[in-house]
C-alpha cells in the first residue's frame, strides 16, 4: 500500500467509507484479507476513529465481515454462497425491471439513458473502473424505478457482498463485450415499457454473471472461500 490517497474532508467516514468499498470491489484489497488499521489509516491519511467508522459500514453493506479475534476482513464467498446470491439476485433484478418498465417516469428514463451512453464511452475506452461505476448506477436505477422501497433494500443488501464478484467478470474481454450487448437489449425493453423482456433481459444476465464467477473462482482466477 505505497500510494498516498489524502481525503481533504477528513471526519466524513462515509467519504472513508467510499475509498475502502472502491479499494475492496475492484480487489485492491483481497477477499479474505484482514483490513489493516495502521496500513489504511496511513494510505487514507486518517485517524482510527472513521476508519472503524467506515468498516461499520462496510460490514453492515455486507462487504466486510467482523470476526471474533480476527477483526475486519473482506468478504470472501463460496460457491455455494455465490450460487445462493446469484439465484435471488436473478430473481431481484427481473422483477426490478418488470415494475421499472411499468412504472418508470420520463426522467428515469433519461438517467438510464444518459448512464448507458457513458458507460459505453468508458467501454471503449476500456476504463473498467468506471465502466462498472456506471454499469452498477444503471441496475440501481432500474431498481430504484421499480418504485418498490423493500425490493431495494434486500437487493442492496444481497448485491453487496458479491459487487467485488461482478466486477471481476468484466476482465474477460469476450465475456465484457457480452455483457455491453445485454445492455444494450435492456435499454431497448425499457424505452419500449416492455416488462416481460426486460424481467428475462435482467434474469438472464445475472445468470450469466454468476456462470462467469463461478468459472473465475474454479480456474483460481477469483479466490474461493472455504
Amino acid at each position: 500500500m505505497a500510494e498516498v490517497i489524502a481525503i481533504v474532508r477528513r471526519s466524513l467516514h462515509d467519504e472513508v467509507a467510499g475509498r475502502l468499498r472502491s479499494m475492496l470491489v475492484e480487489g485492491r484489497i483481497a477477499p479474505g484479507a484482514k483490513l489493516n488499521e495502521r496500513e489504511l489509516c496511513e494510505l487514507l491519511q486518517i485517524s482510527r476513529t472513521p476508519l472503524r467508522e467506515a468498516i461499520k459500514c462496510l460490514a453492515a453493506e455486507g462487504l466486510v465481515d467482523l470476526l471474533p479475534n480476527r477483526g475486519a476482513v473482506a468478504v470472501k464467498l463460496s460457491e455455494t454462497d455465490v450460487l445462493h446470491a446469484f439465484e435471488i439476485l436473478a430473481d431481484l433484478e427481473g422483477l426490478s425491471g418488470e415494475l421499472a418498465a411499468q412504472r418508470l417516469t420520463a426522467a428515469d428514463l433519461t438517467q438510464v439513458k444518459a448512464l448507458h451512453y457513458e458507460m459505453l464511452a468508458a467501454f471503449t475506452r476500456r476504463d473498467l473502473p468506471a465502466y462498472y461505476r456506471l454499469n452498477a448506477q444503471i441496475h440501481a436505477a432500474i431498481n430504484e424505478a421499480a418504485r418498490n422501497p423493500l425490493l431495494s433494500k434486500t437487493y442492496r443488501e444481497i448485491n453487496a457482498r458479491v459487487q467485488s464478484l461482478r466486477f471481476r467478470t468484466n476482465q474477460n474481454e469476450a465475456k465484457w463485450t457480452l455483457a455491453v450487448k445485454e445492455h444494450e437489449q435492456m435499454l431497448s425493453a425499457l424505452e419500449a415499457r416492455d416488462s416481460a423482456a426486460l424481467r428475462n433481459i435482467l434474469s438472464q444476465h445475472l445468470l450469466h454473471k454468476r456462470d462467469t464467477v463461478l468459472e473465475l473462482m474454479r480456474e483460481g482466477v477469483t479466490p474461493a472461500g472455504h
